[in-house]
This record gives structure tokens, C-alpha cells and sequence, in this order.
């Protein structure tokens, strides 16, 4: 008698002897299981922690934290409104209302919008630009001023018509788009639609600063000790954005970055991993009613499932204490593969009774005949889990600890407590499954048609190796979370920006010097749109441009200062009427070099509006927003015209310390920000932008850097997990085969199984990324222990006139495999990309495994039937 029949035999004794203590023992320890992980096992989201710290560029960003931590951690604000005005006020508002609620930020800015950057605005321009809108504003000048002593929609159409009449006088240039402007304005009013004429685009057309986007960056206050540490934070900005959004009409605020990205993940495998836990368990008792016909022996098999997840997630607690957006995972996984071990334990329980074993013996067989065959399928499983710890993918690492413990708390349950449940409800009696007649060619087929099958192999495979070159890996994370959730969908808006993207690379100087070589050279490449350092913040030929600035200081400034920013209520319907009289004369004696169409078309629209007047319930309210949409953004663009004309020489030391410690440290390090030329959404212009950039500085830092180097550590650490578990996997094999062949009989149909995936993967579009790429070393754990009892049926536990599919193994193997691809589809049902498409790989990787195993592996077998 071998040892591990005595122990088996042993085991069986105590577990049918003592069964209220065993499950007494088992429910206090998964109580205490439960209270443990309650309170210590957290989820850590952090993308940058998926990796080990010892890697490279995870060193490099450690030093770009340490040196500039105002930016780590933060939720950027993405604020969109059609002019710039109402960009600038949208998001000064936005700062105003993150400062009053310091109890969900620490701290918040707008990179290029401060009291600095408004004075300065001007020296800024080209010296091209400035002289421009010089000249736009000098034209102006009579306008602006008869405007500041009236400013209301009579004095706004009196000076228009003076213009209209007078072509030489004021604001010729920019006389079109205005009235174009006004037209529009008068169109969207009547209609009920938000517009506002942008003065700022009129005065300074086609000018780079005319930027309808800004970005808004808050630091959140961060609850470590939290599942959900910046829930507080985020729900505040949500719901500031969402009042100032109802309060701004036509304004879109957004938020992304890096911290918001992982609490809208969180959110989403929250719920999804509910739902799919909720799924892939009803999933799982349904198939497995189907299975054993017994309520018993489900409620057994549940009872078992949920002891197992319990003290799996109490092992988690306590050997690392948190869960990753990989490793949460686990409890799915758990269900697919633990119940496989109570799938062939009760079956083999049920045949003894059909044998007309009493229920202590049908168990004590039942432990006997299938025992050491689940010891070795969790050995085997744990090795494609195991095969992971070892690597640099942190993520997965802790996934594969979780889960291949996990196999063995599975097959002590399903020993121990499963036995001992069994003990306790006592099936009576059970019947042989009567399975509906199947023709004798399918019964057959694996041995009927060998020689087909291994033709067919053969071919099958051969053809499979022309997908696998168009196997990618997708090394942007961005793309495995939700594509519906707003932070992404933000996100990924922002990848196409030149100067907003959130892709953007950092080096670091020690020198101003080197920062500025740095620069000149990072500038030649054809991939980097631009670079910002301290030095460039320095505004070129400041002395020129003061020049210009002090002379519209003179011409402008008078009228400036004085501007009423009250904006009067005019007699609309007079106004609209004398002026739409004017545009009448103009345009029959075509006297104006203004385009007809444009005067036809304002006519047209103000007697629309006129129109809508009439018929509005409170005309009243409708002149008001017509005042509004025409005049209500202009005393904002005086404004910022008045602060800009205040500009004064500076150097480098006169910058505000605020702005200088965004480029400068404390510590004396200077950091140099490089900004992509491409849209970063495209895989071949990320990995461009990366490489060009590390060409000239290879400890650059900064996402696309990381997510290039994630990838090749990730691929490399699936490399080394499908290499060990394939030799150690090989070597267990034919440790206990004892034969080449029928190790090779084994590995074989799996290893084909893995070609059709990668196949399947490839047509359905679906690249392997830091989530699924687990896959293939985990159908080679789970894969083998189909067929150990296949090898098994073939070689030894056939009658003589049973056909392999017609036996309670091939059954057994069926079941199983269907729970677990049950399991695993019910991952889909999470709306993160990167879980569900591990789903997806899994399912079709255990559909390829069950054919494989069920016809492939016995028609290479030297077995033969009677035919």
C-alpha cells in the first residue's frame, strides 16, 4: 500500500467519523477569514505599482515625483466652451469654487492662466502677432472708446452704422466678422439657443491664443485607509463641474488624469466584478444541477464554492493585503476552476452509490478513486498560477500567488469539507444517469477517424502559424479600461492635443545649461511638437515689444479705465428696426464693400428675431439675452486687454516662485516638459514619440516611456511564466506518465488549443494587453488536468464495450470545463476592457482545450475500440 492510499484512507476515516467537526472547524475558520479580510484586504489601483519599482523607468519616475510632486496624484479638469472668453471665465470660476473646498483639495491651478501670465499676455506674441493686433486695435480704438461711454445695444448699433456708412473710420478690418457675429447671435436668441459673439476673436483673429480649451489641475485630498481614496474628492468635482455647467450654458468640464482614471476603474470592476460574480455563480449551480441531478449535492458543492472564496480572500488579506485591478479577478477564476475538484469528487460519490454503496463507504471510495488525481490537477493548475511570482509584472504576480494557493485551499475543501458535508446530508440513494442515445459515430468518432483527425491536425496547426506574427500586444492601459467611462473618453480627447496632451515626457537637468542643450536638441526631432522649460517662460525681445505695448497703452488706455461694465437695457425693437433700415438703403444702392450676403443675411435674421419678439410670453427676458449674447463677453475682453497693456520687462528670477517650482525644484533640478507632435491615440505614433525622445535622453520620463516599457516587461514576464510552466509542467508529466509519448499525448492538444486562441484573438480583433496576457500559461495549468483523466479513461478505466465519451471521466471533463468557461464568460460582463477580454481568451481558450482533449488527444492514442 502506497502512502498515499494510507493517507487517503486515513483521511477518509476522519472526515466521515468527526464531520460536525471538521465543518465546525472549517465555518470558524472562514468566519474568522471573513472578519480579517473585511477590515485589511483594500484594492490598490495604481497602475504605476503594477510593476516592480526595480524596473528602470519605474526608477526614473520616482525621481520626477520626488522632484515635482504638485502634479502627482491630480485630477485635471478639461474645460471646453465655444469662445475664449467664456474658456477663461468657466475656468476661473472652476479654481475659485476647488480653493472654497479645501476639505476634498489640497491645492489647484491652471498651468497658463494666472495674474502673471494675463499681464504678460502681450510680450508673449511674436513680434509679428503684436504688431497685428497693434494694428486691429488701434483701428478700433473709436470703437472701443464709444463703446465704454455707451455700452448697451443702441450705442453698439449707432457706432456699427457710423462704420458701415463711413468705411474709413472705425474697425473696418474686423467689421465682417463681426456683423457675422451679430447675425448668429440673433439667429440662436430667437431659436432659445445659448451664443455669445467672442470680442476677443474679432479684435485679435486667428491668433493662437484664442484657445477655447483649458486645463484645470486640483490636487485631491487622498484617504489611503479608504477602498475608494478619493471617492470624496472626485464626487465634489463632479458635482462642481455639474453646477457650473447648469450655471455656464454651452460649457463642457471634464475630468481625467491619471487618479481619476483608477477611481472610474475602480468603479467599473466594482460593479462589474458583482455582476459577474453574481453571473458566473448562477452560471455555475445551474450547469451544475444539470450535472449531478441532485440539490444535495449542489448545496454541498455551494457551501464548498463559498468556504473556498472566503478563506482565499482571507489569504489574500493577510499575505499581501490588497487587491490589484488584475488580481480581483480571483474570485471568478476561484469559481471556474475550484468547482472542477467537487465536479469529479461528487460524481465519483454519486457512481458509488449507484454501485449501492452505503453513504460512509461511497465516500471513503470516492476519496480512494480520485483523491491523488485532484491532487496533481491543483499541482498542475498552481503551476501555470505560480509560474507568475517570480516575474517583474507585479500585477499578475500577485494574482498568481492569490490563485494558485487558492487551488489548494479548492482541494482541501473539496477533501475535507465537501466529504464531510456529504457525511452530513446523506443522499440516500441515486440513479445512473440515463443519457439520450447518441449515434454510434459520434461515440466512435475519435477512433473511427484517426487518420483524419491527425491530418486535420496537422493542417489545422500548420495554418495557425500564419496568424501568430499578427499577434500584437497592446502596451497602453488606457485602452483596457472602459471606453465609456468620462475620464477615458477625456482622456484619450486629450491624446490628440500638441499641447494639452496628457502624454507628454519630462527630463530632468541638473543646469540651466544643459536644460536649454537639452531642449535645442529635443526640438529637431520630428515627433516633439515643442518643449517648455523655466528658460522659455522668459518672454524674447521684451524690449521691442514694450515699445508697441506702451503706444496702445497711450491710445487705449483712457478708454479702457473708463468702460462701464453695466450693460444698459436699449428699446430692442427701435434699435433693430433703425438699424435693419440702414442695412435696407445699403443694400439697394449697394453703397458698401461689406459682402451683400452678409447684409442679407443679418437683415433676414434680425427680422426673425423681431418676429420671436412678438410671440415670446416676456419679450422683456428675450431682449436681455440678445444684450447678453451680443455685449456680454465684451467687458471681459477689456479686461484682459487692460491687464495685458500693464506688461513690464522681466528676467528669470522675477517669475513668480508658483510658476518657477513647476519647473525648478527645490532641490535645484530643473525639468525640461516635451510635448508630442502626433496623435498619441496611435500605437505607431506613441511608440515614436517614446523612442526618438529616448534616442536623445534615454532617462526621459513620462507615460508613453512607461507604457513601452510595461509592455516589454509584461511580454517578458509572459515569456518566462509559459516557459517554466511548460518545463516544470513537462517534467511533472512524464515524472508521472512515465512515458515520453504519452507526456507528449497530453501537452500536444493544448498546445494546439493555445495556436487557435491566438488565432480566435487575432480575427475577432483582439489584441493581448497587461490583463489577458495570462491567459495562455493558465490553459496550459488548467488544460492538463483534462488530460491526466483522459490518459487516464484511455489507458485504464474503459470497460470493454464502453466507448471513451460515454464514460462518467469524459462527463466529468465536460462538466467541468463548461463551469469553467462559464465562469470565465461571465468576466465579459465587466465593462474593463482588460478583464473582459481575459474573459473572452479564457472562454475560447477552455472551448479549444475540451475538443482538443475530448477527440484530438485519443485519436493520437495507440488505444483502439471495437468499431
Amino acid at each position: 500500500m502506497t502512502l498515499a492510499t494510507r493517507i487517503l484512507e486515513w483521511q477518509g476515516c476522519l472526515v466521515t467519523r468527526y464531520a460536525w467537526l471538521v465543518l465546525g472547524s472549517a465555518l470558524l475558520l472562514t468566519g474568522l477569514s471573513i472578519y480579517y479580510a473585511k477590515d485589511h484586504l483594500g484594492v490598490n489601483n495604481n497602475s504605476s505599482e503594477m510593476l516592480s519599482p526595480d524596473l528602470p523607468f519605474q526608477k526614473n519616475y520616482k525621481r520626477l515625483e520626488t522632484a515635482f510632486p504638485q502634479d502627482t496624484n491630480a485630477i485635471l479638469f478639461v474645460v471646453d466652451t465655444p469662445t475664449p472668453e467664456e474658456t477663461g471665465i468657466a475656468a476661473s470660476n472652476l479654481l475659485k469654487r476647488l480653493n472654497n473646498n479645501t476639505d476634498y483639495f489640497e491645492s489647484n491651478y491652471i498651468p497658463d492662466d494666472n495674474t502673471f501670465f494675463r499681464q504678460q499676455a502681450f510680450l508673449y506674441l511674436s513680434t509679428t502677432e503684436l504688431d497685428k493686433l497693434a494694428g486691429n486695435l488701434t483701428d478700433a480704438q473709436p470703437f472701443i472708446g464709444y463703446l465704454a461711454q455707451n455700452y448697451h445695444l443702441q450705442g453698439l448699433f449707432t457706432i456699427l452704422t457710423e462704420a458701415l456708412e463711413n468705411e474709413d473710420s472705425v474697425i473696418s478690418n474686423s467689421l465682417p466678422a463681426l456683423l457675422s457675429s451679430i447675425s448668429t447671435a440673433l439667429d440662436k436668441t430667437a431659436e432659445g439657443n445659448h451664443y455669445h459673439v467672442s470680442w476677443q476673436e474679432i479684435l485679435n483673429p486667428n491668433s493662437a491664443t484664442n484657445k477655447t480649451r483649458r486645463i484645470v489641475i486640483a490636487k485631491p485630498r487622498i484617504h489611503y485607509q479608504s477602498m475608494m481614496p478619493v471617492a470624496a474628492a472626485i464626487e465634489k468635482a463632479r458635482a462642481v463641474s455639474r453646477q457650473l455647467m447648469l450655471e455656464m450654458p454651452g460649457s463642457n468640464i471634464r475630468i481625467t488624469g491619471d487618479i481619476a482614471l483608477q477611481h472610474e476603474e475602480l468603479e467599473d470592476i466594482g460593479n462589474g466584478a458583482v455582476l459577474s460574480g453574481i453571473g458566473s455563480l448562477l452560471l455555475v449551480l445551474i450547469i451544475l444541477f444539470r450535472c449531478f441531478r441532485s440539490i444535495k449535492l449542489l448545496l454541498a458543492t455551494l457551501i464548498s464554492l463559498l468556504m473556498g472564496l472566503a478563506l482565499t480572500a482571507g489569504f489574500a488579506a493577510i499575505t499581501i493585503g490588497h487587491l490589484n485591478v488584475i488580481s480581483v479577478s480571483f474570485a471568478a477564476l476561484y469559481i471556474g476552476l475550484g468547482v472542477d475538484f467537487a465536479i469529479h469528487m461528487n460524481l465519483h460519490y454519486r457512481a458509488q452509490l449507484v454501485n449501492q454503496q452505503n453513504n460512509t463507504d461511497a465516500i471513503k471510495n470516492a476519496l480512494h478513486s480520485v483523491g491523488f488525481s485532484l491532487f496533481l490537477c491543483a499541482l498542475t493548475t498552481s503551476i501555470g498560477f505560480f509560474a507568475f511570482i517570480p516575474t517583474d509584472y507585479k500585477g499578475v504576480s500577485e494574482l498568481g500567488l492569490i490563485s494558485g494557493v487558492s487551488m489548494f485551499i479548492g482541494l482541501a475543501v473539496s477533501m475535507l469539507v465537501l466529504p464531510a458535508l456529504l457525511s452530513i446530508f446523506k443522499l440516500k440513494h441515486a440513479e445512473a444517469f440515463k443519457t439520450p442515445a447518441q449515434p454510434s459515430f459520434i461515440q466512435t468518432l475519435p477512433f473511427r477517424y484517426k487518420k483524419t483527425i491527425r491530418i486535420s491536425t496537422f493542417v489545422i496547426a500548420f495554418a495557425c502559424l500564419f496568424a501568430i506574427p499578427y499577434v500584437s500586444f497592446d502596451s497602453n492601459p488606457i485602452d483596457m479600461r472602459n471606453p465609456k467611462a468620462q475620464s477615458v473618453s477625456t482622456f484619450k480627447d486629450l491624446l490628440k492635443s500638441k499641447t494639452d496632451s496628457p502624454y507628454a515626457l519630462y527630463t530632468l537637468s541638473n543646469n540651466l545649461q544643459e536644460t536649454q542643450r537639452m531642449s535645442a536638441k529635443l526640438d529637431q526631432l520630428p515627433s516633439v511638437h515643442g518643449t517648455i522649460t523655466l528658460q522659455s517662460l522668459v518672454a524674447t525681445d521684451q524690449e521691442d515689444k514694450l515699445f508697441t505695448i506702451e503706444d496702445l497703452a497711450l491710445i487705449l488706455g483712457p478708454q479702457l479705465s473708463q468702460f462701464n461694465a453695466r450693460l444698459a437695457p436699449s428699446d430692442t425693437v427701435a434699435v433693430l428696426s433703425k438699424f435693419n433700415a440702414t442695412l435696407a438703403n445699403l443694400l439697394e444702392k449697394n453703397s458698401t464693400s461689406i459682402d451683400p450676403q452678409v447684409l442679407s443675411d443679418l437683415s433676414a435674421n434680425i427680422n426673425k428675431f423681431l418676429a420671436s419678439l412678438e410671440q415670446f410670453p416676456e419679450p422683456v427676458i428675450l431682449a436681455q439675452n440678445l444684450d447678453n449674447s451680443i455685449l456680454g463677453l465684451l467687458p471681459y475682453t477689456i479686461n484682459m486687454l487692460s491687464q495685458g497693456l500693464s506688461a513690464y520687462q522681466f528676467g528669470i528670477n522675477d517669475i513668480p516662485v508658483d510658476i518657477r517650482l513647476q519647473w525648478l525644484s527645490p532641490t535645484g533640478i530643473y525639468r525640461t516638459m516635451i510635448m508630442p507632435e502626433q496623435n498619441l491615440n496611435i500605437p505607431a505614433n506613441l511608440k515614436l514619440f517614446a523612442e526618438e525622445v529616448q534616442s536623445v535622453e534615454p532617462s526621459a520620463v513620462g507615460l508613453p516611456i512607461g507604457d513601452l516599457a510595461s509592455g516589454e516587461a509584461v511580454v517578458g514576464a509572459f515569456q518566462q511564466a509559459f516557459t517554466s510552466s511548460l518545463l516544470i509542467i513537462s517534467l511533472l508529466l512524464l515524472f508521472m506518465l512515465k512515458s515520453f509519448k504519452k507526456t507528449l499525448l497530453v501537452l500536444g492538444p493544448l498546445l494546439l488549443a493555445g495556436l487557435l486562441t491566438c488565432t480566435v484573438n487575432v480575427f475577432l480583433g483582439i489584441p493581448f494587453n497587461f490583463a489577458n496576457i495570462i491567459a495562455l500559461p493558465l490553459l496550459l495549468g488548467m488544460g492538463v488536468d483534462s488530460g491526466i483523466h483522459i490518459m487516464h479513461c484511455l489507458y485504464e478505466g474503459l470497460e470493454e464495450d464502453q466507448h471513451l465519451l460515454q464514460s462518467s471521466t469524459a462527463r466529468g471533463v465536460m462538466f467541468s470545463s463548461i463551469t469553467t468557461m462559464s465562469s470565465f464568460i461571465s468576466l465579459a460582463l465587466i465593462p474593463h476592457f482588460g478583464i473582459s477580454s481575459m474573459g473572452i481568451t479564457l472562454a475560447v481558450g477552455i472551448s479549444f482545450t475540451l475538443f482538443c482533449t475530448l477527440f484530438i488527444l485519443p485519436a493520437f492514442s495507440n488505444r483502439t475500440i471495437q468499431l
